[in-house]
């Protein structure tokens, strides 16, 4: 079975890279240039990518490293922002209009927890809760061992949890 045509693979996985960068980053248009050439940069690699590979993990780890490259080369690393969208199925308690303006004070607040974690654990962070990226792919993504990605994602859930005002939990992934 051959590689399928790369505009299949645009069409199916753009808007979640976009999304992706667009938190990274929160601001659009820094996520549009950075797609824009993950994605160049993805056709330009496209041929020599082994048929078997994980496109969505190659896809992620090209566009992580371009998110920090940018970081990086603006000079901005400790104050990058990240938007990041806490999904109901986080934060939701069903209370009603009470419930509702719970939901987002509690957005509002873990978002610019986010907004101050380091870049790594930023990154690892939205790449393993808000996209769902296995811990592997966030090593490759950040240079780093899988053991190091959980940590990320680990130190950044425990200060998330500590501006919340919540105890430390240990969290167990398999």
């Amino acid at each position: 079975m051959g590689q399928q045509p790369f505009e299949t693979i645009l069409e199916a996985h753009h808007a979640e890279i976009y999304r992706y960068l667009r938190r990274v980053t929160s601001r659009a248009a820094e996520a549009d240039d950075l797609s824009q050439e993950t994605f160049l940069r993805a056709y330009r690699a496209y041929r020599a990518l082994p048929s078997d590979a994980n496109v969505r993990a190659w896809l992620f780890t090209i566009a992580t490293n371009l998110a920090r490259n940018h970081f990086r080369s603006e000079g901005r690393r400790s104050r990058a922002h990240a938007a990041v969208t806490v999904s109901r199925s986080v934060l939701d308690d069903g209370a009603g209009p009470e419930g509702e303006t719970l939901f987002n004070e509690t957005r509002a607040r873990v978002e610019a927890v986010v907004e101050r974690l380091p870049l790594r654990q930023r990154l690892a962070f939205i790449l393993r809760k808000i996209h769902d990226v296995d811990y592997e792919v966030i090593a490759r993504s950040l240079d780093c061992s899988a053991e190091t990605a959980r940590a990320h994602v680990f130190q950044a859930l425990r200060k998330i949890r500590h501006s919340l005002g919540e105890p430390p939990q240990m969290e167990i992934q398999r």
